[in-house]
């Protein structure tokens, strides 16, 4: 696993998914001032970065979750890499909406599903974990059976971690923010010095960068 995780930051950095600059914050939409920004929709755009997300994703999944018969995407990140994963796999594939459809069917899952199956669900970045967590409880209210979940890249927030765990749901990811920033400094991408600021923000993205 630890693999995993060393060559996916190092994919994400170079391909820059994820941008970092200590010095001049990003904010986020929830107005967070961030050293960070992470677009894993760019994984897309490079053949050997999303097969090597696929690739891994398969392998992850096979050795943590034999019994799995379907693959769920969360959409709208996480659609794409679903459906390359399921068709590796030779499984069927569904994705969840954000919310129920306005219109038509009023549909939140997409495509054909029985109560009973057994579904891991894939996710392109974890921060909070709120909106992923939303189709974990749509999937089981529906009758699935959600076995886990699984993204390419996770904050590691704490409010993250307890809330996978209050929704009783497993998280596995194939990188997270702590190899990242090793990644970065071992690349020259960062200096030591911007390490100390990237953990702090890590500890409290709310309160980072107030003054």
């Amino acid at each position: 696993m630890e693999n995993f995780e060393k060559k996916t930051a190092e994919y994400l950095l170079q391909i820059k998914a994820i941008k970092l600059q200590p010095s001049n914050p990003f904010t986020w939409a929830s107005g967070w001032k961030s050293p960070i920004y992470c677009d894993n929709r760019k994984t897309l755009s490079f053949p050997e970065v999303r097969s090597f997300i696929r690739d891994s994703f398969a392998a992850m999944i096979k050795n943590i979750y034999p019994e799995a018969d379907m693959i769920a995407g969360v959409a709208t990140g996480a659609i794409a890499h679903g459906v390359l994963v399921a068709d590796k796999m030779g499984l069927p594939f569904i994705y969840v909406r954000s919310g129920v459809k306005e219109h038509g069917l009023g549909n939140q899952i997409e495509g054909h599903f029985i109560p009973g199956q057994k579904v891991v669900v894939i996710e392109d970045l974890i921060s909070t974990g709120g909106s992923s967590l939303s189709a974990v409880t749509a999937l089981r209210e529906s009758g699935c059976e959600v076995l886990g979940m699984v993204a390419i890249f996770t904050y590691e927030f704490k409010k993250a971690t307890d809330a996978f765990a209050a929704a009783d749901c497993r998280l596995d990811t194939l990188s997270n923010y702590s190899v990242l920033v090793e990644s970065a400094v071992s690349t020259g991408y960062i200096g030591q010095a911007e390490v100390e600021t990237l953990k702090k923000w890590r500890i409290d993205p709310a309160n980072w960068g107030i003054k």
